[in-house]
């Protein structure tokens, strides 16, 4: 049982996620139920073939998650959507489709629209068949997400002791041995075993006690980078439109957890709210303020030096934290390359990747922010540099903006 099944299964004993599929392919429809009825903390309540079945069953068959197919007969999902949350507004709803550019730009849209997250699927039907990556991603979604939705209505409901947020595992690893020759990119290694996490005291509430808050670095910094997952796109969103004096002063880099074509969409999204230039990043171009990098679906982005400059790595190695982009390697090949310059940034979403790169800045002498509890969708993340120490501040999405503006400014209030 690996650690996110361990703890949502632990803090909902006895009560199962009720999940709805919705796919017009009779194959993965199949496959996806059967991935479902295999865990013992999950009950399928339907197996349906359009947005119509969908919308018409949603009230009888009462599901915490839906798996939502883009591409339907009849009614698709894009319109399924809002007639699915009218009739149910806390139902947590996974977009999926197939990673073609319309696809993207409606799971994208979905998420505007109230679908809590998306998730890809291969091409073929035979790849769905044949992907563990997909099998395991899809099932650790429903599963976060759906133990979030328990949680809320436990909330709603007046049981004060339950968060309102679902949580990954509650564990770390180890700093990154990022030590080396100035320009080498650090080492990360996806396998990195897993320690408990430790509780610290004193500072902002969270779900696992109080956490401490260190210090604010005294040096203004000079970079942004940002890590987010699920609930991403939305903050990034938010965050962006308001940040603009920030990015005029200092090169942004940001790793979300997307796939390609996703990410270059995402690019354009953020370069439209923002009105500054977003994209994804090259290997080899030189940093500069004024612009959004994105690390680009598939790839990791690190930071690298040459000839002096601060430049773009983007590699093909393996997924770390069985993602890929990571936040890890971004943030601390950051901090190799601008050492106390950086500020980082975690952001809502599941796991625990952000955490060893979060430890190298802020051993580099840089600072960690991160978004509070209440305001994420998933508290993973976030959470556990928070609770690891690493953090300056741990703030509402809607403070992060005017805080950054004036760190940027540099003013330490």
């Amino acid at each position: 049982m690996n650690l996110v099944r361990a703890t949502t299964v632990a803090a909902a004993a006895g009560r199962r996620v009720r999940v709805m599929i919705v796919d017009d392919a009779i194959v993965v429809r199949g496959l996806l139920s059967r991935w479902v009825e295999a865990e013992a903390d999950m009950e399928l309540v339907a197996s349906l073939r359009t947005g119509r079945d969908a919308v018409n069953q949603v009230e009888r068959t009462d599901p915490d998650v839906v798996v939502l197919d883009v591409d339907m007969p009849d009614l698709d999902g894009i319109a399924a959507l809002p007639l699915l949350l009218a009739k149910k507004r806390d139902l947590i709803v996974i977009m999926a489709s197939t990673l073609t550019r319309r696809n993207a730009e409606i799971s994208l849209k979905a998420l505007s629209l109230g679908a809590t997250d998306y998730i890809p699927k291969p091409q073929s039907n035979n790849e769905v068949a044949g992907s563990p990556d997909f099998h395991r991603e899809l099932i650790e979604k429903i599963r976060a997400l759906g133990h979030l939705a328990l949680r809320m209505r436990d909330l709603k409901h007046g049981d004060a002791t339950v968060p309102a947020r679902a949580h990954p595992a509650p564990a770390v690893a180890a700093a990154p041995e990022h030590a080396g020759k100035a320009g080498d990119l650090p080492t990360i290694k996806a396998d990195a075993p897993l320690q408990p996490l430790h509780h610290v005291h004193g500072g902002h509430p969270g779900i696992h006690g109080p956490v401490a808050l260190r210090p604010m670095p005294a040096m203004t910094p000079r970079v942004l980078v940002i890590g987010a997952s699920t609930g991403g796109p939305q903050a990034l969103n938010a965050l962006v439109a308001q940040i603009g004096g920030v990015i005029d002063r200092s090169p942004v880099l940001i790793t979300q957890h997307m796939p390609p074509t996703f990410t270059a969409i995402l690019a354009e999204h953020l370069a439209r709210i923002g009105k500054r230039p977003a994209r994804e990043g090259r290997d080899g171009e030189e940093i500069k303020a004024g612009t959004i990098y994105l690390a680009p679906g598939g790839k990791h982005m690190q930071v690298s030096r040459r000839n002096g400059a601060a430049t773009i790595a983007i590699s093909d190695d393996a997924p770390i934290n069985f993602c890929k982009p990571a936040v890890d390697p971004l943030f601390a090949s950051a901090a190799q390359v601008w050492g106390s310059k950086v500020l980082g940034l975690v952001l809502t979403g599941m796991g625990s990747d952000g955490l060893r790169g979060g430890q190298a800045i802020v051993d580099a002498g840089g600072a960690i922010l991160a978004q509070d509890e209440a305001s994420s969708v998933i508290w993973g993340m976030p959470g556990q540099v928070a609770h690891a120490g690493l953090c300056s501040a741990v703030l509402p999405l809607n403070d992060i903006a005017p805080k950054l503006t004036k760190l940027f400014a540099g003013e330490r209030s």
